[in-house]
Formats: structure tokens, C-alpha cells, sequence
């Protein structure tokens, strides 16, 4: 016999072998767990329930924590469980289960739950496995997702919902399905919550039988009506013929899909004029208005910033006031569009906004926003009236604005009119900062000279914006690039906006240095976050707020990768804020000129002639000079100092 013919026996003998221990050790396991699932409940030793959250942000989390509590004080016994911290092979021992799931990328898990779940899709998957791997389990899913991310709205809820019923599990409640943009999430969770108390303490809930969900039922909540009762099918063809033009689209944050009851759709959507919704819906006004927001027709809004108070009373302006010579107390914080392609994790309204990626409600006309905006902002201003520290000379110059900075919430670009609505402000000479979430290129190509004109840089890399902006769009990488080439195109003044959150974006001096290069920005803001407090669905704490020091480190770190070609210019220290301008147009003779000629770019934007950022520049005062012991501050107003009753570090 020859030698290869030997190793050829040999080899085969081996993998004979190998798959020979490999089909015991399977048979093996898949006897034990369909044991694991026909074993008897041992009442003397009852398993907890197990509680489940499948979480990226936080929100489901902060759900799940919310019901354990209340489930304890019930006497209803549960554990908390991270799917990280889990083996699956243990399902076939749970009795009840609780599922509080969040849908991340494009309709996938968050990574800490995906083993969990690629278990659960494999098993149901295996027909060696059989349907009655869970069959001692009875369960519900709390779905909890976006409903601007379209179809892969609370797809991972609904895909669990399926495997666990697939493996011989039985849902006790039908999947219900909270949209974190809705404005109404906790009360869905609330709703959902009663009834898994109610079919935990032995009653029934309007959605089950004995228990159980008839797995022929839809189990999205849409398929019952508000009193629990399922539709009745020979009136849904009437009903849907009568709202046909008023569905929801997904991209819209009305809230949670409405049922096919127009009444419900009208409650949900708020107004529908030819085909085409409010944006402003009923929940999302409410939610804006508390906040202090004054809205404009059907998408816009205007708010009086706490720095046009703090000038009026002659308690100093905003940085813009230091950076770039603004009045505060003159200033209008406004928007023509309160939708937003990005759910940023720092955003700073928690989200009540909607968000989209195209326009599709309902337009406004640009002149009546303008006119509303301007008169609902002079309406607050004469609130201010009788303030201590405000001056009647201030408040007669509060009552007409100088300044609109279209930065209020949302994607002003997105608004169809938005360079009618800019003319609008200019022809009653009032300068325009507009800020862009760099998601819309095109539109930044389009748009007519701006006083001053931001692109809003949240990180340098792909991965890293990506986590904080969260953006709608699937190129949005692309599209951030291109917004940066765009506003490399723009004669007038241009600014990135940085915007430091420690722990996120704080270390990539290198990447950011390399964005420079593509818009080549005449200015870079840089600024620490501003801490909102915790929500549902930011989680960001004190401990992500950088220190002054910190944000100047980070800029001079910047200056120097930079060679020269920015230097820092000037900061605000109560506002954790420096600027970087361009020193080969910015700084002449030694002196900076960051400051604008706000007449001088009205009279230029009038002539109708070319001009670029140095034409309307001016000389910077040397109390807002980087370094200077002002710090920023105007010396002509009065420092207001907060007391704080901070407890001492120990």
C-alpha cells in the first residue's frame, strides 16, 4: 500500500470520527433542552420571571427599571436582565418573560442583545429543534423604536414576538409599539404595563383568551380599537376608504401609527389640507409650547433665548455678542422648519421635534412667517418689561430685531422657501446666522448669500457621527461631505460648529484637522455641550460636559495641528466657547477683524453685486480676544453671578 494512499484512509477515518462525536454531542444537547421544555413546573421552587431590556440609548432600560420597580411593589417577583449577560441555552427553563426591545440599525438589534437574539432566529431556524423548545414560557414585547426610520420601524419586538411563539411560546399580550418621537411613548408603556399586571395578578386582558394571544391576530396594537375590542372586518373597508388620504407617512413623528379610525388619525396627525399634514402635530405643539416655543403656522417657531433677556437686563450678551459683535437683546432665535434629518444624542429639545428626510406637510407662506415670527417675538420682549436691570432704551431697542439666528431646532434648509423667507429678513435688515445639519448639499449649493452660514461638524468620523448625530439617512456620511465641499463654494462668511461632549468626540484632533482641508470654513466654533438634563432618549450626564480649560486645550491643539493657518481668536467662558478664524484674512496687522458690519452687508446684499466675508468684517474688541482677562465678557455690562449650593467633593 502505498503512503498516500494510507494518510488518504487515515484522513478519512478521522473526519468519519469527527462527525461521528460532533451528531452525539448535538443529539445529546437537543434531548436535554426538549426535556428542559416538557419538565413540569417545580411549584415548591418557582423561577423568577425575567425581565428583559434590549437597549443602545438607554430608553429601553430606563423602561424596564421603570415596571421592575412597579412589579416589585406589587409583589410580583422579577429579574432585571441584561441579554449580555444571559445564556439562552437557560430559556427552555423560564416560565415568564417580559421583553422591553429596542429596533437600532437598520431594523437590527443593539449589539449587547444580538447573540440573544441570533439564538432565538437560529432555533426557531432548526427543525431538529422543534416547536416546543419554549412551550412552558408565556411572554409579551414592548416594542420601542422611531417611526421616522420607516419599515424597519420596532422590527426587532415583532421578529421576537415571532421566534418566541415559533419555538411553542405563549404571548399573553400582543405586541405593543412605542415611538420615541411620538410624544407618546409613556403612555403606551403605561397602557402596556396595566395590562401585563392585569394578566399577571390571573385576570384577563381585552386582547387575550385564556391568557393566551390568538396567533392569528395581528400583534401590532393598531389591529384593536381604543376600547380593546378587535375591528370589526366589515368596517374596515368603509374606514379605510374614508382616511385613505389622511395614513400616516412613518418619516412623520405624529406619534404612534394611528388605527384605521379617522378619528384617531385626526387626533394622531392633526390637520390634513390636500394631501398634506400639518407638521406641527396636536402632541408634538403641546409638547414645544411647555418648553416655552411660540409656533408659527404649521411648521415654524420662534423662542426667546435667556441671553436676549440677559443683555436686555444688561447682564452681558452670547458669544455671538463677543465673536462677532451681535446685540443680544436684538437677536431673534427662530425656524421655518422644526423637522430635523438627524436625532442627535445631545440634542437639546430631548427630541420633541419631528424629524424626516424630505418635506412633505403642509407649506406655510415665507412672508407670513416672518411677520408672525417678528411679532411674537416683540410680544415676548415686552414681557421683559419692568424686569429689574431693563432699561426702557434697551427694551425700545429689543422691539426691532436685528438679528435672526435660524438655529432655533430643527433643519431650516428643509423648508422649500427658505431663500424667499432670507430675503424676507434682509430687506427688513435683519442679518441671518443660519445653522445646517450638513445632511442636505444640495440645498446649501442653493442658498442665497447668508450673513453668516454654519455647518454643524458633531464628529470627524464616520463611526463616531454615526453614534452622535444618528442620522436618518443611509448615506449620511456621503452627505456630510458634500455639505462640506458646498460650503467651501460660499463667498460669504463660513463656520464650522463643533460641539464637544466628552467621552464622544474629544480625541480626534488628527480627523477633525482633515475636514478642515474640504470646506475650508473661514471660522470654527468650538463649544463644550450644554447638559439638558437626562431624557428618554439621551443619556448623556454632567460627566460628558467638558470644562473651559478643556475646550481651549482641545482649540490650541487644533491651531497647532493647523500650521498658522487658524489661530484662536477669541472665547466666551460663560458660554465654554472658542473660536478658530482664518489669520490670512482675519487677522490684520495683528489685529483681529471677526466682528461683522452689519450695515455694510445689508448695503452690499441691496447692490446685488458679487462680495465676499471680507468686505462686511470689523475689528474685533480687544476684550474678546483670546487670552484677555474679560474672558469674553462685554466690560459695559454687570456680571451676574448664580449662587451654587453644589455639595463640597469628598
Amino acid at each position: 500500500m502505498s503512503s498516500s494512499s494510507l494518510r488518504a484512509r487515515l484522513t478519512l477515518v478521522a473526519i468519519l470520527s469527527a462527525t461521528t462525536f460532533y451528531f452525539i454531542y448535538k443529539s445529546r444537547r437537543l434531548n436535554k433542552l426538549l426535556r428542559l421544555s416538557l419538565k413540569p413546573k417545580n411549584p415548591e421552587n418557582p423561577r423568577k420571571g425575567k425581565l428583559f431590556f434590549i437597549s443602545q440609548t438607554g430608553t429601553s432600560k430606563t423602561l424596564a427599571e421603570r415596571l421592575h420597580s412597579h412589579l416589585t411593589s406589587l409583589d410580583l417577583p422579577f429579574e432585571l436582565v441584561d441579554p449580555r449577560n444571559y445564556e439562552p441555552e437557560d430559556l427552555p427553563k423560564e416560565t415568564l418573560i417580559l421583553i422591553v426591545a429596542s429596533t437600532w440599525d437598520n431594523g437590527k438589534p443593539p449589539e449587547t442583545a444580538k447573540f440573544f437574539v441570533d439564538w432565538l432566529a437560529e432555533s426557531a431556524n432548526d427543525f431538529r429543534v422543534g416547536s416546543l423548545l419554549l412551550s412552558r414560557c408565556k411572554f409579551a414585547v414592548f416594542g420601542v423604536g422611531s417611526g421616522a426610520y420607516e419599515k424597519s420601524f420596532n422590527v426587532v419586538a415583532r421578529d421576537l414576538s415571532n421566534k418566541m411563539r415559533e419555538l411553542g411560546a405563549a404571548e399573553v399580550l400582543p405586541v405593543f409599539e412605542g415611538d420615541v418621537d411620538g410624544g407618546e411613548l409613556d403612555v403606551v408603556f403605561e397602557d402596556w404595563s396595566k395590562r401585563v399586571v392585569a394578566v399577571l395578578k390571573g385576570g384577563e386582558d381585552d386582547h387575550v383568551g385564556n391568557g393566551i394571544v390568538d396567533c392569528d391576530v395581528g400583534m401590532e396594537s393598531d389591529d384593536f380599537d381604543d376600547d380593546g375590542g378587535a375591528d370589526d372586518d366589515e368596517d374596515d373597508d368603509d374606514d379605510e376608504e374614508e382616511v385613505e388620504s389622511e395614513m400616516v407617512d412613518l418619516e412623520d413623528i405624529a406619534g404612534k401609527g394611528p388605527s384605521r379610525r379617522s378619528k384617531n388619525v385626526a387626533e394622531t396627525n392633526g390637520k390634513v389640507t390636500n394631501g398634506k399634514r400639518d407638521m406641527v402635530t396636536p402632541v408634538i405643539r403641546a409638547s414645544l409650547e411647555k418648553q416655552g416655543y411660540k409656533i408659527i403656522g404649521s411648521h415654524s417657531g420662534v423662542k426667546i433665548c435667556r441671553w436676549t433677556k440677559s443683555q436686555l437686563r444688561g447682564r452681558g450678551g452670547c458669544y455671538k455678542h463677543s465673536f462677532y459683535g451681535i446685540e443680544s437683546h436684538r437677536c431673534m432665535e427662530a425656524t421655518p422648519s422644526l423637522a430635523c434629518a438627524n436625532k442627535c444624542v445631545f440634542c437639546w429639545r430631548h427630541h420633541t421635534n419631528p424629524v424626516g428626510k424630505s418635506w412633505q406637510w403642509k407649506m406655510d407662506d415665507p412672508l407670513v412667517i416672518v411677520n408672525t415670527a417678528i411679532d411674537l417675538h416683540t410680544k415676548m420682549i415686552k414681557q421683559m418689561k419692568g424686569v429689574p436691570g431693563v432699561t426702557q432704551e434697551r427694551l425700545n431697542e429689543g422691539l426691532t430685531p436685528r438679528h435672526c439666528a435660524l438655529s432655533l431646532v430643527g433643519e431650516p434648509i428643509m423648508y422649500p422657501e427658505i431663500n424667499t423667507l432670507v430675503d424676507e429678513l434682509h430687506q427688513r435688515q435683519i442679518s441671518t446666522f443660519l445653522v445646517t445639519n450638513a445632511q442636505f448639499p444640495d440645498k446649501i449649493k442653493l442658498l442665497k448669500p447668508i450673513t453668516q452660514l454654519y455647518v454643524s461638524v458633531d464628529a470627524a468620523t464616520k463611526d463616531s457621527l454615526k453614534a452622535i448625530d444618528r442620522p436618518l439617512f443611509g448615506d449620511f456620511w456621503e452627505r456630510f461631505l458634500d455639505s462640506l465641499k458646498a460650503l467651501r463654494e460660499k463667498q460669504q462668511r463660513t463656520v464650522y460648529r463643533l460641539t464637544l461632549v466628552k467621552g464622544w468626540n474629544t480625541e480626534d484632533i488628527d480627523a477633525y484637522f482633515q475636514l478642515f482641508s474640504i470646506g475650508s470654513p473661514d471660522f470654527v466654533e468650538i463649544k463644550g455641550v450644554t447638559y439638558c438634563g437626562s431624557s428618554a432618549t439621551s443619556k448623556l450626564t454632567m460627566e460628558n460636559v467638558p470644562w473651559h480649560s478643556d475646550v481651549k486645550a482641545f482649540s490650541e491643539a487644533l491651531s497647532l495641528k493647523s500650521k498658522g493657518e487658524y489661530e484662536v481668536a477669541c472665547e466666551h467662558a460663560h458660554s465654554c466657547c472658542v473660536l478658530l478664524a482664518k489669520t490670512d484674512k482675519f487677522k490684520v496687522d495683528g489685529q483681529w477683524y471677526t466682528w461683522i458690519d452689519y450695515e455694510k452687508f445689508h448695503d452690499l446684499v441691496t447692490s446685488g453685486r458679487p462680495f465676499n466675508s471680507n468686505d462686511y468684517m470689523a475689528a474685533t474688541p480687544s476684550w474678546a480676544v483670546y487670552g484677555a482677562e474679560e474672558g469674553g465678557f462685554d466690560p459695559d455690562h454687570t456680571r451676574y453671578r448664580k449662587e451654587r449650593n453644589h455639595k463640597p467633593k469628598q
